[in-house]
């Protein structure tokens, strides 16, 4: 069983940014919030195995791992650890996204964090996917509909565990706080400011409007210079 707490934006903010692709998402924060033009959103390719799969919409779990060393702990502390990681990742506002920071150097990857084990108990405790620069493995076995963006794909978990949770991480260029809210689909990864997610689907439906002229011609057999030219002069008036 997971808790869900109320989240800080209504349920139908979250769905209605959902129907939209991640970068459609980000064209919207460029009219909504044009100081967030450089900042907020990956900027490193990531390897997504799922890309036909939905965009993604939740509140950031944030994890820190480790996998070229091995866990100095006791056993018995190791054993706590986890379920303390379990409990974080299941409880808060929902629904949620882990995401992932591996902090291996030069040897970012070496171990996969995630496979067959852990998309399924993250997908049970409330998850919709992961975004990490790690590594990920099991891609057949791994749990339905969950998405994944990751760094790279590899065979072995080597020594991986996870050295702290709950604080800010950054993966592929894009800084995360514990609750943030992140869209995510195959293009990568945006983090949306609480105060301006409602105002984001009206944006990015007028790009959307001011697009169209421009595609309507560049799809025409009628194309020509003097036509994009007027239709771009018609979307530069779409307000």
């Amino acid at each position: 069983m997971t808790n869900t707490a109320t989240g800080p934006l209504p349920a139908s903010v979250l769905e209605a940014l959902g129907r939209y692709d991640t970068p459609t998402i980000c064209n919207a924060m460029e009219i909504v919030a044009p100081e967030r033009r450089l900042i907020g959103y990956t900027t490193k390719p990531l390897v997504c195995p799922f890309p036909d799969l939905p965009p993604i919409v939740g509140y950031a779990r944030t994890v820190a791992i480790r996998s070229v060393l091995k866990n100095s702990l006791p056993p018995e502390e190791q054993s706590k650890r986890r379920i303390a990681y379990y409990e974080y990742v299941g409880t808060g506002h929902g629904p949620r996204i882990s995401v992932i920071q591996d902090i291996d150097g030069p040897d970012v990857g070496y171990g996969a964090f995630w496979g067959e084990v852990q998309s399924n108990v993250h997908k049970a405790l409330g998850c919709l996917g992961v975004i990490t620069d790690g590594s990920i493995r099991d891609i057949p076995q791994w749990a339905p509909g969950f998405q994944a963006l990751a760094g790279s794909i590899g065979p072995s978990h080597a020594w991986v565990h996870a050295e702290s949770f709950g604080g800010e991480v950054r993966v592929a260029g894009m800084t995360v706080k514990s609750d943030d809210l992140i869209h995510a689909d195959q293009h990568g990864a945006v983090v949306i400011p609480h105060d301006i997610a409602a105002k984001l689907p009206e944006a990015a439906e007028l790009c959307g409007r001011r697009e169209m002229p421009i595609l309507e011609i560049a799809r025409s057999p009628d194309f020509s210079l003097e036509k994009l030219k007027a239709a771009l002069k018609r979307s530069a008036e779409i307000h």
